[in-house]
């Protein structure tokens, strides 16, 4: 498979198939966090979930209300805030190294377009 990096303003998704432990990684304008193959799989299922959730309220809120919205497997933990449009994404690491990092609204919408474009798995 190789290595992928996919990368805009403030994210960045990469994927190294050969790295022994830690295949994926996340990262935000400042920080950064490698995953492996399972939570990388978790994170990406739960956002497009999150994102599905936070299209669905469109026409359930009005047009200041904010919510937030969460997901979890045993190994990752997302919440996204703000309005259904327009949210940051806050993600957890649940296992071992029990780490975090978020992303603002900006970076979420390339984000979330770059998601399903990965074909890692």
């Amino acid at each position: 498979m190789g290595r992928y990096i996919k990368e805009g303003n403030g994210w960045r998704l990469g994927w190294n198939a050969e790295a022994p432990t830690y295949q994926g990684l996340i990262a935000g304008e400042d920080w950064s966090i490698e995953l492996t193959q399972s939570e990388f799989q978790d994170f990406c299922d739960l956002v497009q979930q999150l994102s599905g959730m936070m299209s669905q309220m469109t026409n359930e809120l009005m047009e200041a209300e904010r919510i937030a919205v969460e997901a979890e497997t045993e190994r990752i933990w997302l919440e996204v805030e703000g309005f259904p449009h327009r949210y940051s994404l806050h993600v957890i690491v649940q296992t071992g190294r029990c780490c975090e990092g978020s992303w603002s609204e900006d970076a979420v919408v390339e984000l979330l377009q770059a998601i399903p474009r990965l074909t890692l798995f």
